[in-house]
């Protein structure tokens, strides 16, 4: 039986008041199952987070588009094919 494929899982912080989508992100990384990938969608970069990753070994990528939505994918560092399905989703601007 082949290993199931790995989730994104979507959340969209972009309407929310800080410290609100910094909070969110967090718990949303907490809570987010092995093997999983998440794509923050947000109004601007969360320049406060990248620290945070970067201390509990998750890996990220930023991208944003002309339309003003930032977008940052983001897994666990050695997870081969959480950060490929959140490369892919972030490319597709899931």
């Amino acid at each position: 039986m082949p290993a199931p494929r790995p989730a994104v899982v979507r959340l969209d912080v972009s309407e929310l008041l800080p410290p609100e989508p910094l909070e969110r992100a967090v718990a949303a990384l907490d809570a987010l199952p092995a093997g999983d990938a998440l794509l923050l969608v947000h109004r601007r970069e969360p320049c406060l987070l990248y620290p945070i990753l970067d201390e509990r070994g998750v890996r990220h990528a930023t991208r944003a588009p002309r339309d003003g939505e930032v977008r940052v994918a983001m897994w666990r560092a050695g997870d081969e094919g959480a950060e490929a399905a959140a490369r892919a989703a972030l490319a597709d601007g899931a």
